[in-house]
């Protein structure tokens, strides 16, 4: 439950639909889901967040009806309502047009994978942004105890914008520990990253995340070349792996309705997000949504994407292509990790 609730798309109908027809009952759910949330708090400190918290209620409430022979549609609504209620609620202080058009903006599964405190700081970033008359916003927020660091961008949507984003944390060193990646009706992305802490007083490892906000900035104006950056950026000192992480793609037509499943597992690495992303976009892959997770030194990331045409990849030939391709992205910190 707990990889589907982080490596899946929860707005998708067939993550609930596999996971119901794994418990089949809403008892075996609910047990499911006490376990989970047990096993993941006690991994350490810091583990478990709001963010999966959050995840993990909206796995569990969108397959609930399923298992209870209810109708998923209508819970779905009524959980999109609550959720706009309580943001509502906490923005009381607003004018109600604002609130409103902020509302108006995002799409459902906005509703079910966030919380009303993260909807309310998205808000605020957006609201800043109009009032300032700019198309480009970033906001950072530290946890000293979590050791992480995220970093929300507000920027115009286009293909290649996640794999920008991932190059400008590649370029300034920082490792991506998960992403929440999400857009709006009216053609804006909305993506947050956290980042693995790296100093040690927030007030540095802020100025840090808003360097690559600025960077960002900068790459969206063409005022920096992406390529000059990750030029410049000095290669890690080799060290021998701790473990061997071997790699592993899998595509998947039956996870889905409508888009194609790749699911790329490795050793995690600064670089390695920017270098898979760009790699879907060279072989003309569209990126419908993206789930970013990391498991000690372990990266599992999950793309749906379709073909250019908006259709999912069905040709075996093509298939084999896509998966030699990120074979190759992942070998690429194995080969530079052996000791020589």
């Amino acid at each position: 439950m707990s990889n589907m609730a982080q490596s899946r798309d929860l707005s998708d109908p067939k993550t609930a639909e596999t996971l119901a027809a794994s418990v089949q009952s809403p008892e075996r759910l609910k047990l499911l889901f006490l376990l989970t949330i047990a096993d993941i708090r006690a991994v350490g400190p810091g583990v478990w967040n709001g963010w999966k918290g959050q995840l993990l209620r909206t796995l569990y409430y969108e397959t609930e009806p399923l298992v209870a022979g209810g109708h998923t549609q209508a819970a779905r609504r009524e959980r999109i309502e609550a959720a706009q209620t309580a943001l509502r609620q906490a923005l009381a202080k607003w004018p109600e047009p604002d609130v409103s058009r902020f509302i108006e903006r995002h799409y459902p599964n906005y509703w079910l994978k966030t919380d009303t405190k993260t909807q309310a700081e998205h808000a605020e970033l957006l609201l800043s942004a109009e009032m300032a008359g700019k198309k480009l916003a970033t906001r950072v927020k530290t946890d000293a105890f979590t050791a992480i660091t995220e970093l929300t961008v507000f920027a115009p949507n286009h293909p290649r914008l996640l794999s920008l984003f991932a190059g400008a944390c590649a370029a300034a060193g920082a490792n991506i520990a998960g992403a929440l990646v999400t857009t709006t009706r009216d053609g804006f992305a909305l993506d947050t990253f956290l980042l693995n802490r790296e100093l040690q007083t927030d007030e540095d490892e802020i100025r840090r995340a808003k360097r690559i906000g600025e960077t960002i900035d900068r790459l969206l104006l063409g005022q920096e070349r992406l390529a000059h950056l990750l030029q410049k950026k000095r290669p890690n000192a080799r060290t021998v792996e701790a473990f061997t992480v071997e790699p592993e793609v899998m595509i998947n037509n039956a996870l889905s309705d409508r888009l194609t499943v790749i699911e790329v597992a490795g050793r995690d690495r600064p670089g390695l997000l920017y270098d898979l992303t760009s790699t879907l976009s060279d072989l003309s892959l569209d990126i419908g949504s993206a789930h970013i997770t990391t498991f000690g030194e372990k990266a599992v990331d999950v793309f749906y994407v379709t073909d250019l045409t908006g259709k999912q990849i069905e040709s075996e030939v093509r298939q084999q292509s896509i998966r030699e391709r990120l074979i190759k992205v992942l070998g690429k910190q194995a080969a530079s990790m052996t000791p020589s």
